[in-house]
């Protein structure tokens, strides 16, 4: 096979693209810029971490099932750190999310990397809502009943039935964290091409 002829394959381009793109260097870069260290730049990692420990908790409780962490003392306690860890997810989120806007994180062509941001927020609160849903206790009977009839109004009570705990629990464990695993993917994947964004003061006389 001639070179011309191996240069036209979709794989060859399609290495040449990402790697033109997205060096090594970037995509496990050695060193960061000095303002990195600054504390605001911290949650975005802290909401990644957190969201193995989800992941990680939520598939021990997926093997052992609703009866194991009702009635377990290891299964409170794994349901307790799933718990926790998503309220630290979320904390650690909406931290990064206000200080990315204070920041204008879309500057320097990272508009794209903004709003996979903002949609896996939305796709987080879906998730939690599954999950709050798919507990098997009274407080999940509570919250699918109240909030059934906004999501009636809306129209969607056709195929997002918050009283069908089967569909929610297969929506929590499977659907959702497929989205957020791969929008987190794209997300960072954006940062390392983009690179982190510098605050405002370093690009003040830029052109934007």
């Amino acid at each position: 096979m001639s070179t011309s002829e191996i240069d036209r394959q979709w794989t060859t381009r399609l290495r040449k693209r990402t790697f033109g793109k997205l060096p090594p260097e970037k995509m496990l870069p050695d060193t960061q810029p000095s303002y990195v260290s600054s504390w605001i730049y911290v949650f975005g990692v802290a909401t990644i971490s957190s969201l193995v420990v989800v992941i990680a908790t939520g598939c021990v409780l997926a093997i052992f099932g609703p009866a194991w962490w009702h009635t377990s003392n290891v299964g409170h306690f794994v349901n307790s750190m799933h718990l926790w860890s998503v309220e630290i997810f979320f904390f650690s989120m909406v931290i990064h999310l206000w200080g990315k806007y204070f920041m204008a994180a879309w500057r320097g062509g990272r508009a794209l990397t903004w709003i996979t941001g903002m949609v896996l927020f939305l796709c987080s609160i879906v998730t939690a809502l599954t999950g709050y849903v798919s507990q098997s206790n009274f407080d999940s009977q509570w919250i699918s009943t109240q909030a059934k009839d906004a999501i009636n109004g809306s129209g969607g009570g056709a195929f997002f039935n918050l009283l069908n705990g089967g569909q929610m629990l297969m929506w929590h464990i499977v659907l959702m964290p497929l989205i957020l695993v791969l929008l987190v993917g794209v997300h960072v994947v954006l940062v390392r091409i983009k690179g982190v964004v510098p605050p405002i003061e370093e690009n003040a006389g830029a052109v934007q």
